[in-house]
């Protein structure tokens, strides 16, 4: 089973594997604007109910991104 960003709970750690074929270009390469690279490690700060956007720490800066974006973002957990 694929992880993404967006199956992420709060206080999950992982590292960004790579982005699926699915999400549009502009996003990709702003996420990767952004500090989004595969190899980067992320941390979900905040998983909040009712499909509200997440809250994330990459490269000690905080987003926010909701599912359209994230659950093309296929990450492994850390251990």
């Amino acid at each position: 089973m694929t992880l993404t960003l967006w199956s992420l709970k709060a206080g999950d750690k992982c590292e960004i594997l790579d982005y699926d074929d699915a999400i549009a270009e502009p996003y990709k390469v702003r996420l990767l604007e952004f500090g989004f690279h595969p190899g980067e490690r992320v941390v979900c700060l905040q998983s909040p109910a009712f499909g509200a956007p997440k809250v994330y720490r990459v490269s000690n800066t905080i987003f926010s991104l909701d599912d359209e974006v994230a659950a093309h973002v296929r990450v492994k957990l850390d251990a």
